[in-house]
């Protein structure tokens, strides 16, 4: 930018911004922040105990499928990876149940399998440890509790 010497010297300094205009606008943007920013982050959480309960659910369709064609639910410390490999006892397995591998629960945890359930005495256990991290807290997310 070429400066025109025609032009008052006080009236070319009013073209750029002043540190005081700068810092309102970083005042005003951080203010925005402050109030957008929490209405997002719990959003992800709830998203992420969507995905849980309906990675329960499907991991529970898939359970019922093998129970029906092989007369029992997994069982074993290989539990639910039955449902992707075929095991020795299976003989009418017509898997795989669930597609590629059994997946971890959306804060990168194993879902928690276990039969016959402690809660289901005549089924299976199925279950999240949730945001915590911690088994048998309030945030479990679990197939016996999916309908309440």
């Amino acid at each position: 930018m070429k400066l025109n010497p025609k032009i008052p010297m006080n009236v070319r300094m009013h073209r750029a911004f002043t540190l005081i205009e700068l810092m309102l606008v970083v005042v005003i943007l951080g203010i925005l922040a402050a109030i957008v920013v929490p209405k997002f982050a719990g959003r992800t959480e709830q998203a992420k105990v969507a995905a849980a309960k309906s990675d329960i659910s499907n991991m529970g369709t898939a359970l019922d499928a093998f129970e029906v064609d092989n007369g029992y639910y997994p069982k074993g410390k290989t539990g639910l990876q039955d449902l992707v490999q075929q095991p020795r006892d299976a003989q009418s397995w017509k898997g795989p149940y669930i597609k590629d591998a059994i997946p971890n629960d959306p804060w990168g945890r194993p879902y928690i399998y276990q039969y016959p359930g402690k809660h289901n005495s005549s089924g299976y256990d199925l279950s999240s440890v949730g945001p915590d991290g911690r088994e048998g807290t309030d945030d479990d997310i679990t197939n016996w509790q999916q309908n309440k």
